[in-house]
């Protein structure tokens, strides 16, 4: 069982902060063979969430509050899932538990995020819709894509 896990970078101890920059070398710059800069700078500033089997961590995606990728959008990126552990729907609870995330702290910011291609069925089901024409991002074909999150009324 997959247990999920929502930080800040400065509460990341440094175990766990090697082994989540490990994972997402192994999936974006060694499994899909993509040569980018991948520690850009918005770790600091971001919220980490990731899901760990016992003591592996198998899922991340990160949160990055307004401004800091769009100006006015909450972003949600670096979304993985391990390889071995794909296929079992950890993919949606991740998203799931991120949009849940941001749904309680963030109750009217909408969300834009920068998806690959292949994975937009994927996002339509957390209620993403495309955004525009697709564009090649460090040579892999992604779309915009952005969700509007709508808070119902307090009274």
């Amino acid at each position: 069982m997959v247990s999920f896990y929502l930080k800040k970078t400065e509460e990341l101890g440094s175990s766990e902060l090697h082994d989540i920059f490990a994972l997402r070398a192994e999936v974006f710059v060694v499994e899909q063979e993509c040569i980018y800069q991948d520690i850009d700078g918005k770790d600091i500033e971001a919220l980490h969430v990731y899901g760990k089997n016992k003591k592996e961590i198998v899922a991340y995606a990160r949160i990055l509050h307004t401004g800091v990728s769009y100006s006015d959008y909450i972003s949600i990126g670096r979304l993985l899932v391990k390889k071995k552990d794909r296929g079992k729907g950890l993919g949606h609870e991740l998203l799931s538990f991120c949009l849940h995330s941001i749904e309680k702290e963030k109750r009217n910011d909408s969300i834009k995020i920068s998806a690959q291609s292949h994975l937009e069925k994927f996002y339509n089901r957390h209620g993403f819709k495309k955004y525009g024409e697709g564009y090649l991002e460090d040579g892999i074909p992604h779309i915009a894509m952005i969700k509007k999150i709508i808070s119902p009324p307090l009274f």
